[in-house]
């Protein structure tokens, strides 16, 4: 049996989820990486004994456009899916549920779904470190779990929450700038999903193509990429740290033996949902506007 991770990742969060889910679970382990814009996924194949887990961040509660058009190309065959969204501790909204639709398209059986926190890939005082020892040993429990359940053959199906039809997709809204530290090393450029940094000139972005993931920001060994300091998302970054741990993660399995529990509860986060006044768990009132609360941890 063979042990498929299939992740979207700009920055790391998803992956890291993703591997410690990953870890507990049986089969011989690779990995498909669906940023990488010259991957033939047309050529990643699995068997209907083999297992995927499917990983992917939430972008404005739904799975990034690009990781949803590159998932479709895989080809499922009947193999078992464990879901898994990343979000940065507001909200995840459609994403599970969109990418419930899109494995099966794929041609996977969903059999869990997880959803996790990770630390907000712009405002990193939300979330902060996540996820963490305590969040790794609970995807841990919940992996023990679901690797029970494929052990017993039980392909049922857990309750995902969301909508059909999906919220409205959100544009990026966000496209991160190279600063006079640049050195024009071409990491960023080398390392963006869409190819939207050019190779020769990595100052110059295509706006259009950019999904605001924050890869280069990532990814650049002088720390000279960021968001403008006159973009709303500087004013995000300057609000009051949030608890780390106003949310857990949470798992659902079906209604097989082994479900814990049979529903996944749908996420409200002290990150409002839209542009109103929420108070977090510390008591700190945060005003958000729509377009920054809604990128999370990648």
């Amino acid at each position: 049996m063979k042990l498929c991770k299939i992740v979207f990742s700009p920055t790391g969060g998803t992956k890291k989820v993703a591997d410690y889910v990953a870890d507990v679970l049986e089969g011989e382990e690779s990995t498909v990486d669906l940023s990488d814009p010259e991957l033939d996924l047309g050529a990643v194949r699995l068997a209907q004994g083999d297992v995927a887990v499917i990983a992917v961040p939430s972008f404005g509660g739904r799975v990034p456009a690009v990781a949803a058009e590159r998932l479709i190309k895989v080809r499922g065959n009947g193999a078992r899916a464990v879901l898994v969204c990343v979000y940065g501790n507001r909200a995840y909204e459609d994403t599970l549920v969109e990418l419930e639709d899109l494995a099966q398209q794929a041609g996977f059986e969903v059999v869990a779904a997880i959803a996790a926190v990770a630390e907000h890939s712009i405002a990193r005082q939300f979330a902060t470190g996540r996820p963490d020892a305590q969040d790794a040993v609970q995807l841990a429990g919940f992996a023990e779990q679901i690797q029970r359940k494929l052990s017993a053959a039980d392909c049922s199906t857990p309750a995902i929450p969301g909508n059909r039809p999906y919220k409205n997709a959100v544009g990026a809204g966000m496209v991160p700038k190279a600063t006079q530290a640049c050195v024009s090393c071409g990491a960023c450029a080398a390392g963006c999903p869409v190819q939207a940094i050019s190779a020769k000139d990595p100052k110059a972005v295509d706006k259009k193509a950019c999904i605001s993931c924050m890869r280069c920001v990532a990814v650049c060994t002088q720390g000279a990429r960021a968001v403008s300091s006159s973009t709303p998302a500087a004013g995000l970054r300057r609000l009051p740290t949030a608890s780390a741990h106003d949310f857990p993660c949470v798992c659902a399995l079906g209604s097989g033996k082994h479900a814990h529990p049979r529903a996944l509860p749908r996420a409200v986060s002290p990150l409002a949902s839209n542009a109103t006044l929420r108070r977090t768990s510390a008591g700190v009132g945060l005003l958000i506007p729509l377009q920054l609360q809604d990128r999370s941890g990648a």
